[in-house]
This record gives structure tokens, C-alpha cells and sequence, in this order.
């Protein structure tokens, strides 16, 4: 986590919450903001040609970026994070490379072309870089180029740059709102003993005179930048098909070879996962450019198409059950979680890295989901409350806007509570299966805002959204349900506190006979009529197992009713 240092106060009802405390600075900003040399050109497409040299822990290369221009201008931002540097940028003009110039500010490049782009005809930008790049020191969380080697001695390279952005170790647009909407062609020399694997489609293996290999790799569908991925090692292939919502899906598994019979035993779960996941979200959504796991040298990251996985083929979180309910040791977290990015993270892509919670909420809870799929939902139920012990309710969720600022760790698990909160307040899984569905479908392989994901769950849930939003996103607290029952057991009597005004989230009860919809208003008691039958304490407190609130029980006398 990053340090917080700047006080910014959110005023949410009657809460001040303390936003982030870091200081942002000009090099926040070029890295966050669409900047006026970003937003005038739009991305189509990358072709990178990258030689790295293993010993050394450098690498050398070539970028070519086909854009459009969407209003007159010549001077672009690039972004390439220090100590790699640009040797020569060039513009094609009339089939000919003719150079421009740059400057440099940080980590931000600012290249001047030599001849305003005509608006809406394609244009490229070739750009040449080299030196060595930041070390991931423990990937994937700092990121950058993992150059370490296999049991046996081989290399075995890898990169992962999620948050820190992909201009780590390539020069790229560095910044989500806009991807290559026609895709990426990668290129990958190595020795000619070990392989490279990146995102899409393996097109060709060119033998090269000097003992070395060029793998090319084409991504045909859009793809965020820190999904784009180089995986370099002495690895075996498994193959194999999924038939799946729309067709045959291709899975390709590139394991170290040592490894090769445990993946077998491992990647069983793909399948299922596949299977499961399609049902609730909607077909897989990249089958033109197939599906990997490729073994890396860290726990693993959600690569668009190449999902790195080192989760040492065993089920858990390494071997742990997160959510402590068991439930957990029945899959393997990486193949779930990181394959669940598929479709939220790297189909829904946030705008901007402050709504990372779309991300990273939505694909815990495929976890909740996938365990349902395998053992139910009272499973279910008890692994989504199980992970609720690591919610720190420390900072928002919802990080700062425009200057590349995460929000908590609590994007995790906290949203996944309200999502499943959501879900039960619903008590539709039509609906919410819908609801999902509808999300990948209305933003397939595209960008979402929280806003904009607010308002088409919206249209599933039938209720607003903006207060649950607002209360589980935006501010620290967990909301009371404060309730108490008459004396004469006749009447159940309940309020919401410690909740922004209107918080709103339906409480449903199921009873014998029937289900109690509770609508609980913030700080005002309301009463229903019930029998002995209807409500009781056991009842009551299954509520906090479905629904991320606190439970308050009060006794009557102590109160005074409205």
C-alpha cells in the first residue's frame, strides 16, 4: 500500500470520511490524467519487437503505435518509466519513417510529430527503447520484469506491472481509459532452448541464423496495457478444448516441463471453472484469442488470454483457505480468480485505476460463485462471510481520481460482501444472473466508470443503488440493523444507524411460511406485525451472514418508538 499523506475529506450524509492522505504530485497527474496529449488520439493497435538479453536483466526494442486522430495536434504523450529510455521516434508519412523529436518529464514522453495527423485516417508512431528496467522485487504486487530461474537452473522471465502500468517495460499510452481496439502483435527473441509466451494466438516461430527463436504472438481483440505479458522459460505444452457458449475454445497450458504431470492433475478445474463462470457471466469473452495459464516464477495475474498462474498446483491460496471456512481448499484460487479477471478486469476494464473495485469486487465474488457452482450455496454463503475477517474498513474503497490512485485493499472482499448483499436484497437469482450477464454484454471489451456500473445494475435490481454505493464505497462504516422484539412477542421493530442518510438495502427474512422483505430506514424505527412462527432469533441472526452489516439487538423500554 502506498503512503497516505494529504487529508482530503469526503462529506457522504452526515460522515466526513478521510479519503486518501497522500500527496499527489505533477508526475500523479501525467500518469492518471487524460492529459490534453492523450485525449486528442485514439488507439488502434501495437506491434512490439521486444529482444531481451537474460544475462544482462535488459531489454531492447520497438514499438509501433497505430492511432487515429480525433482533432488537430502534434505533440502526444507516450509513457516509459525511467531508467528505460527512447533512442528515436519516427512517423510514417507516405510510407516513409521520418523522425520526430521528444522531451521527457519523469516518467511521461512528449513527442512532437512532423506533421499534424489528418483527423480519422490511421496513422503510426514507431518508437525505439532500451535499457534495463525496474526488477520486480516481490511480483506481483511491486511489479515490473522478474528475471529468475527455474529448479533446475534454466531462466525463467516474466513480467507483471497491474498498478504500476505497463510503461515499465514497453512504451505504451499508459492509461486505461483508451486500448488498442484492434488488438496487439507481440514478438518475443530468445535463446532457442526456451520459449516465450504471450497474450492471444501463437502465429509463427521464426529460427533465426543466430541461435535464437522469434515467437509471435497476435492479440486480435482490445486488451488493457498491463495485461500484455512476456513469460520466458524451458516450458512444455498441454493442449486441449472447451466447448463452450460460443464454440470451441482452445486451452493451451504452458507448464515447466518437470511440473508437466502435476498440471495435468491440476488444470482439471479449468473446465469447470469455465463452465460455471460462463453460466453466470456470459461467454468467455476473448474465444478468438483462446485461453492459457502459463507457469510464472510469483503467485500469478490476470493477463489477458495467458493468465500467469504459480499457485504450485496446489488447491487454496497456496495451500490456505482465505475465507477460513473450508470451502476454499476445494479449488485453486489462482485458476479461479485470476481466470475470472476474463471477464472483469479484462473485458470490463475501469476507466480510471480508482474503480479498481470493478475488478477486483466482481471477481472475488466469482470465488463466492464458483463455489456454488461446485458445492452449493450454503457454501456459498459461508466462504463469502469467511473472508469478511480481512475487511480493514480503514480507507474507501474508491481511491482518488486522476492522479493513478488505488483506493483500499478492501476493493477485495469489502465489495464482494456488497455484491452478495446485493444479491440477497434482490432475492432474484434470474435477475442477478441477468444482471451479470448484462454487464459483460453492455460493456464487452470495454470501459466502465462506478457511475456507469451502478446504473446498468440498476436496471436488474429494480431499487437504487446510490446510497448502498455510496455507503459501502465510499465511506468506512458498516451499517447497523438495530431490532428488537415487543414484549408480548407480537411485533418486530428495526431501524438502520451508523449509515448514510437513504441508505437503503433490503433485508429479506425467509420464514416457514413465507419470506419477510424488511425496507429499513437510517435512524427512524418501523414495526411489523408477527407471530411466534414468523420471526425469531436464529432467523434474525442469519441476516449478518447474508448481508455486510452489523446486527444490534435492543430491548424495548430502552428505546423510543416512532
Amino acid at each position: 500500500m502506498k503512503n497516505w499523506l494529504l487529508l482530503v475529506l469526503f462529506f457522504l450524509g452526515s460522515f466526513a470520511q478521510v479519503k486518501s492522505q497522500r500527496v499527489f504530485t505533477h508526475a500523479d497527474t501525467l500518469r492518471g490524467s487524460i492529459t490534453p496529449e492523450r485525449s486528442w488520439w485514439n488507439l488502434l493497435h501495437y506491434t512490439l519487437d521486444i529482444t531481451p538479453d537474460i544475462e544482462q536483466k535488459t531489454i531492447r526494442g520497438t514499438v509501433i503505435v497505430r492511432f487515429r486522430a480525433i482533432k488537430p495536434a502534434k505533440r502526444l504523450q507516450i509513457d516509459l518509466q525511467q531508467p528505460l529510455v527512447i533512442d528515436s521516434v519516427f512517423q510514417k508519412i507516405n510510407n516513409k519513417w521520418i523522425r520526430g523529436t521528444y522531451t521527457r518529464d519523469g516518467n511521461a514522453c512528449f513527442i512532437t510529430l512532423p506533421l499534424i495527423p489528418k483527423i480519422g485516417i490511421d496513422q503510426e508512431l514507431k518508437i525505439f527503447y532500451g535499457g534495463k528496467p525496474k526488477e520486480a522485487v516481490r511480483a506481483p504486487w511491486d511489479g515490473g520484469l522478474s528475471w529468475k530461474k527455474d529448479a533446475q537452473g534454466n531462466p525463467f522471465v516474466s513480467t507483471s506491472c497491474q498498478g504500476l502500468g505497463a510503461s515499465v517495460w514497453w512504451p505504451c499510452k499508459d492509461h486505461q481509459y483508451d486500448e488498442p481496439e484492434h488488438g496487439v502483435l507481440i514478438r518475443v527473441k530468445t535463446p532457442d532452448t526456451l520459449t516465450n509466451v504471450s497474450n492471444g494466438k501463437l502465429k509463427e516461430v521464426i529460427t533465426n541464423a543466430d541461435a535464437t527463436k522469434t515467437w509471435v504472438w497476435e492479440v486480435k481483440n482490445p486488451i488493457n496495457n498491463y495485461s500484455v505479458s512476456m513469460n520466458i522459460g524451458k516450458y512444455d505444452l498441454i493442449s486441449d478444448t472447451y466447448q463452450g457458449e460460443k464454440g470451441q475454445l482452445p486451452l493451451n497450458y504452458y507448464v515447466l516441463a518437470y511440473n508437466r504431470d502435476s498440471a495435468i492433475k491440476q488444470f482439471v478445474q479449468v473446465k469447470t471453472m469455465l463452465q460455471c463462470f460462463e453460466n453466470w457471466f456470459g461467454a468467455y469473452p476473448f474465444y478468438e484469442d483462446g485461453f492459457k495459464l502459463v507457469e510464472v516464477p510469483y503467485l500469478g495475474m490476470e493477463h489477458q488470454s495467458n493468465v500467469a498462474y504459480g499457485n504450485k498446483y496446489r488447491n487454496g491460496y497456496l495451500g490456505r483457505d482465505l475465507s477460513g471456512s473450508g470451502w476454499g481448499l476445494k479449488w485453486d484460487y489462482i485458476i479461479v480468480h485470476e481466470s475470472g479477471h476474463e471477464w472483469f478486469g479484462n473485458n470490463i476494464t475501469s476507466k480510471d485505476i480508482a474503480d479498481m473495485w470493478i475488478h477486483e469486487g466482481f471477481t472475488t465474488y466469482s470465488e463466492t460463485l464458483y463455489t456454488e457452482c461446485q458445492s452449493g450455496r450454503q457454501a456459498a454463503n459461508e466462504y463469502n462471510y469467511g473472508l469478511r475477517k480481512s475487511i480493514q474498513n480503514k480507507d474507501p474503497i474508491i481511491g482518488t481520481y486522476n492522479v493513478q490512485s488505488q483506493g483500499s485493499q478492501d476493493m477485495y472482499f469489502k465489495s464482494s460482501a456488497m455484491i452478495h448483499s446485493i444479491r440477497n436484497a434482490l432475492n432474484n437469482d434470474k435477475k442477478f444472473k441477468e444482471m451479470l450477464r448484462g454487464l459483460n454484454t453492455s460493456f464487452y471489451h470495454g470501459i466502465a466508470t462506478t457511475p456507469g456500473i451502478q446504473k446498468q445494475m440498476e436496471k436488474y435490481t429494480g431499487f437504487s443503488l446510490k446510497n448502498i454505493f455510496e455507503q459501502y464505497l465510499f465511506t468506512t462504516q458498516i451499517p447497523s440493523f438495530e431490532y428488537y422484539f415487543s414484549a408480548d412477542g407480537k411485533k418486530f421493530f428495526y431501524q438502520y444507524t451508523n449509515c448514510v442518510d437513504g441508505f437503503n438495502l433490503k433485508l429479506n427474512i425467509p420464514s416457514p411460511l413465507k419470506t419477510f422483505a424488511l425496507n429499513p430506514i437510517a435512524n427512524k424505527w418501523q414495526s411489523i406485525p408477527i407471530t411466534a412462527t414468523d420471526i425469531n432469533q436464529s432467523m434474525v441472526l442469519e441476516l449478518e451472514k447474508n448481508y455486510y452489516i452489523k446486527l444490534v439487538e435492543k430491548k424495548e423500554g430502552v428505546v423510543k418508538n416512532n
